[in-house]
């Protein structure tokens, strides 16, 4: 097929229903841009020789260099069939799990995805996460196992060993299809049950109990790949050849005179060709007969290998060729590689593009077929739902559905990232070709000029004879004005540039219309993530549109697209309007478009629910210039940066480091490289990696560092001995430490008193506050709006999922410690969603529960809850607590899975508001002598110390709150609460947490040994190891601190000769068991690590490394043994 014109891509744009939006998904290195070499090489954009070699979507220098797609990329590609044209709008994203966030972004634009396998390598860590992502994003697979010539050459299987390995690689591909099904039956099942229990609780008589789990009923047939359902090709695109079963049962059937419909069946299975009854039967493994899929697919495909590349014989290839109706260029077969002919002769036969294309057309949904589910998904934005958005809104997925390119319809666009281009690659300041009449013209002007040159020169050189034989001394006179003429032209010249740098990278959003058409020098609203349709409609008068002047309406902007793109791989055209259903590239939104954003002509559209980025941004470093001046530069390429790449972050840390976030060491090179070259153009230092640790209490250790028991008195002595250190180091007038633990602190003005203790939460109870950080924020938006007296609307779903939540802390926290805990969580933290709770113990304070958005419909829990008020400062407490976790006393780093209990807090009548009003006065007075009373009864320990303190509880007023806010009190009581919960937190055994990657690792059995003594070396230990049938290759799964990551991708492939790469995802944090304080103490410990502790300890280690960063007091000898220190004299 020829090269197509843009104005035929401009007529198909026009019908949906032909058009085809779809990426290409897989594991790092299983073939994706290849595939997609040879499906742009069917346009004829590039020749099909250079298919596989060229990697024309890696458009990227340092992309072609590492030999793996950093960015997704888009293409537009022309395919007929029969009578039908299509358009298919093709997307290339990357494998390494570093891009995933690319991954995502082409996968919100997409309606199918073709997810590319590796016939040896089989399901891999990355194949399992993108079709998870397919999964979520509701976008409909199709399956292409790749690289079938490896199964050939290298690992030399015969056919039939070949089909018994492909059918166990469906197996794997479909087992993770399975288990996503399953989990979404399940959870239906669940909502299901829910209504039938309140349907069943209004209805009288016998329940019958329904045991089954859905399963059964649920049809997921259409979800699985099998080859016979058309939905599998097998290829090798490196090779140029792929075939689906339809194309051989269509050959078969002209030749053997059996039906297409019976091959299609019958050619994947268990079937077997019976040639004396011309049958097929089944049971072909029961009887040791060849399946039809080897004996009439799979032995031709071998066979011909073995004629070109393993035996070279030439009459066997001549007579393939014939049989098969062949023609090859002479060139291709004397050629000396028999592979240049091998992919000569498959690329006519079986041609890769053909396979893929036509499976693409019939398998995947056009942009029409969106299911109203997806729609709906992408429409509700975190706890709304919706049916509770405003009518306006309902109605526009109608307009979704129907995928209407009329005038009427309201255009919706999606961007899903923006990404640079340089200013010289857009189409408006691309060369063209001049036509004859600007060649005639311009060669006229240059004889012109050259005429007109030739004439200076000559009255010049006449000129200077004159002056010569007159001895004039204005001789030097013209010079100098020559010189200043050229001294201009060149600063002329030098200024120019500098504008023209300013400009020199162009944004452009990588986009999708859903509905209406989108014209150039259009305007519409930009509608931030955080925009609620119904504020902006109730704020916009009636039928507005983006081009009137708009009032302020948060999270809501308004601008115009100037340019519009179609996305060409390397290259862009330019368009002037693009219909829905398309993908397309859209300019001039670099000022109101970060990331993504929704676009609309609409006030009435909510924003699409952001994308799920599977990685995580982990490794942190510092950057600055190699020169101070050049630090606008750096700051302005940073934000250019940070708007070009999905994934990476860019922030100013307290200290006033400009800090980069990105997910890996290969991102992070990428956008160091970037800065460098394109964004800032200037020197930049990075420091090391900053890595983050999390600062942890854990309960007391039954045994020494030499695994002896703690013995009773031993243990009570050395326990004794420190805490005497500590009492005697931290104990003052206003501080006191007992032996339990518990840390009361007064406030400098003596006026407040509060008492904590640090109690370190059960490992699950961290991870679920990890897992859940999302719904603890939309929690404290609740309690927040309560609190002011609004009302929010939330949908039944999320105050379901906040039941379970509390449900699933109550089951986790079980003990006599923790009876009732779960209800006396005051807050969690750091930054109010963290993975520490702050618990009220005080026996006379009773708040509102975090809960209480929960007990809305309850009148009885209503009462209780109006009874139990927010005492005076009760946000200074929490304001404290979270100051204390987000930097702990180890190395201010933030705390995890620690719990503090508030267990005494005393206010000072003095230290509450002021009002003149008496009757006010009055009765807090009443109040205090009260609970005084109460109070009387239970002193603490401290209490009978010294300071008798009357306890208040004044009523919670709206004037008491704007007083009590700023006041010298509440600044005191949040230093106070800071400061017990960092001594409470001493006070118990402190650990240091680190962050941790798994690491998946194939190799060979032989450089095994190598792969170990790496992980070794970097403390990383192996879980578990597995060998992979078929093949000599084992699966090593391992942990592997994040602080010792860095080199280690590269150290395993120089170690290994290249054999083994692993993939490195950011899992988990772990207590790192040593103590960063521990000094040897026992008899058995001295004889054991000698007075010095000679072996390193690696959590002082780690804690020293970030203290020295951060330019925190490190306990450390310079010099630890002075007297043996040499002088230099004795060298000389």
């Amino acid at each position: 097929m020829g090269l197509t014109s843009l104005e035929k891509i401009i007529t198909l744009q026009r019908n949906p229903g032909n058009t085809r939006n779809l990426c290409i998904l897989a594991h790092v290195d299983h073939g994706k841009t290849t595939l997609a070499d040879c499906l742009v090489a069917s346009n004829g954009i590039i020749s099909s020789r250079l298919a596989g070699k060229l990697r024309y979507l890696d458009s990227r220098e340092d992309e072609q260099i590492r030999g793996i797609t950093m960015k997704s990329s888009a293409i537009s590609l022309h395919y007929r069939s029969g009578d039908q044209e299509y358009l298919l709008n093709l997307i290339d994203s990357p494998g390494h799990v570093d891009f995933s966030s690319e991954v995502s972004t082409a996968v919100r634009l997409c309606d199918g995805a073709i997810v590319v396998v590796d016939a040896v390598e089989g399901v891999c860590p990355q194949t399992q996460v993108v079709l998870r992502q397919a999964w979520l994003e509701n976008i409909r697979p199709v399956l292409v196992i790749n690289k079938i010539d490896r199964l050939i050459m290298e690992l030399k299987l015969t056919s039939q060993e070949a089909y018994i390995h492909l059918q166990k690689i469906l197996e794997q591909v479909n087992a993770v299809t399975g288990t996503l099904f399953t989990s979404k039956v399940l959870e239906e099942r669940a909502e299901k049950e829910e209504k039938e229990e309140r349907e069943s609780e209004t209805l009288s008589g016998d329940q019958v109990y329904d045991w089954s789990a859905g399963l059964e009923e649920a049809d997921d047939s259409h979800l699985y790949f099998s080859p016979d359902q058309g939905n599998v090709v097998f290829a090798s695109a490196i090779d140029g050849w792929g075939f689906s079963i339809q194309q051989f049962a269509h050959i078969y059937s002209q030749r053997m005179g059996i039906r297409a419909e019976v091959l299609l069946k019958t050619l994947w299975g268990d079937f077997y060709l019976n040639a004396k009854a011309k049958k097929i039967m089944k049971g072909a493994q029961a009887k040791g007969k060849k399946p039809l899929f080897v004996q009439l697919v799979l032995d031709n495909i071998w066979s011909l290998y073995d004629a070109v590349v393993t035996r070279r014989d030439k009459e066997k290839v001549e007579k393939v060729m014939t049989s098969l109706g062949v023609k090859v260029m002479a060139r291709d077969s004397r050629h000396s590689d028999p592979k240049v002919l091998l992919s000569a002769i498959c690329s006519q036969w079986l041609p890769v593009s053909q396979a893929v294309l036509s499976m693409v057309c019939e398998k995947l949904p056009s942009p029409l077929d969106m299911t109203a589910e997806r729609v709906e998904k992408l429409m509700s934005v975190g706890a709304r739902r919706f049916d509770s958005l405003p009518e306006q809104t309902q109605e526009l997925k109608k307009a979704f559905l129907q995928c209407s390119s009329e005038e009427n319809a309201p255009a919706i666009v999606f961007v899903s990232k923006m990404f640079a281009v340089d200013t010289k690659a857009l189409p408006q300041n691309r060369q063209r070709p001049l036509t004859q009449e600007e060649i005639a013209q311009r060669r006229e002007l240059a004889r012109q000029r050259h005429a007109d040159r030739m004439a200076a020169d000559q009255t010049a050189a006449e000129s200077q004879k004159d002056l010569t034989h007159s001895g004039s001394t204005s001789q030097e006179g013209q010079p100098t004005g020559l010189r200043t003429a050229k001294m201009e032209t060149l600063t002329l010249k030098d200024s120019k540039p500098e504008e023209e740098e300013e400009q020199k990278e162009t944004f452009i959003a990588f986009a999708r219309v859903y509905s209406g058409v989108v014209k150039k020098g259009q305007r519409v609203f930009v509608l931030g993530p955080k925009y609620d349709p119904a504020r902006g409609l109730s704020m916009l008068p009636e039928g507005c549109s983006a081009s009137d002047c708009v009032p302020e309406v948060p999270h809501l902007s308004c601008c115009s697209m100037e340019s519009l793109y179609l996305l060409m791989g390397r290259e862009l055209e330019e368009l002037a309007e693009v219909p829905a259903g398309n993908v397309l590239g859209i300019g001039g939104l670099e000022e109101c478009v970060l990331k993504s954003a929704t676009l609309s002509t609409s006030p009435a559209c909510s924003p699409f629910t952001p994308l799920n980025f599977e990685a995580t941004a982990i490794v942190r470093v510092a950057i600055e210039p190699k020169h101070p001046s050049e630090m606008p530069k750096l700051v302005r390429g940073m934000r250019l940066l940070n708007q070009a790449d999905p994934c990476a972050e860019v922030l100013i840390q307290e200290t006033g480091e400009h800090v980069l976030v990105t997910a890996g060491e290969v991102h992070l090179q990428r956008c160091l490289d970037d800065l460098r070259d394109r964004f800032a153009k200037i020197e930049i230092s990075a420091s090391k990696p900053i890595i983050p640790f999390r600062e942890t209490v854990v309960r007391p250790p039954k045994v020494d560092m030499v695994n002896e028991d703690l013995g009773k008195q031993q243990k009570v002595a050395i326990i004794h001995q420190v805490k005497e250190e500590t009492s005697q180091g931290r104990s003052s007038d206003t501080l006191h430490v007992d032996s339990s633990g518990l840390v009361t602190l007064t406030t400098p003005n003596r006026l407040a008193t509060v008492s904590v203790r640090a109690i370190p939460l059960p490992q699950e109870v961290t991870n679920l506050l990890e897992r859940s950080t999302e719904l603890i924020r939309i929690l404290e938006q609740l309690n927040m709006s309560l609190r002011e007296g609004k009302s929010l609307d939330v949908s039944v779903r999320t105050l379901e999922a906040i039941g379970e939540l509390k449900a699933q802390l109550e089951s986790l926290l079980q003990g006599r410690k923790w009876r009732n805990a779960v209800e006396h969580i005051w807050s969690f933290g750091p930054r109010r969603y963290g993975p520490n709770i702050l618990l009220n113990s005080v026996e006379s304070y009773q708040r509102p529960s975090v809960w209480q958005c929960l007990s809305r419909g309850d009148k009885a829990s209503e009462a209780g809850a109006q009874a139990a008020v927010l005492r005076d400062f009760d946000n200074s407490i929490i304001s404290g607590f979270q100051l204390a976790t987000l930097s702990g006393p180890m190395c201010e780093e933030p705390l995890m899975g620690v719990c503090f209990s508030v267990e005494r807090w005393d206010i000072q009548s003095s230290a509450l508001p002021q009002h003149q009003d008496s009757l006010e006065e009055d009765s807090i007075s009443h109040e205090t002598l009260a609970d005084s009373k109460v109070d009387g009864s239970t002193k603490t320990s401290a209490q009978a110390e010294g300071t008798e303190v009357g306890l208040t509880q004044a009523r919670r007023r709206p004037e008491a709150a704007s007083a009590d806010c700023y006041g010298p009190v509440s600044g005191q009581l949040i230093a106070a609460m800071k400061e017990a919960c960092r001594h409470a937190f001493q006070a118990q055994p402190q650990r240091l947490m680190a962050a941790m990657y798994t690491c998946e690792i194939m190799a060979t059995a032989e450089v095994l040994g190598r792969v170990y003594g790496v992980l070794g070396k970097r403390e990383g230990r192996v879980l578990h190891e597995e060998m992979k049938e078929g093949t000599d290759m084992f699966i090593i799964k391992a942990v592997l601190p994040v602080a010792e990551s860095f080199g280690f991708a590269d150290e395993i492939r120089k170690r290994t000769s290249g054999l083994a790469s692993p993939q490195l995802v950011f899992s988990h944090w772990e207590v790192i068991s040593s103590d960063p304080y521990w000094v040897p103490t026992t008899e058995e410990e001295y004889l054991h690590f000698g007075e010095k502790a000679d072996s390193a300890n690696q959590a002082l280690k780690y804690m020293n490394a970030v203290r020295r960063r951060k330019g925190l007091y490190v306990e450390e000898k310079i010099v630890e043994h002075a007297e043996k220190q040499r002088t230099l004299s004795k060298n000389k």
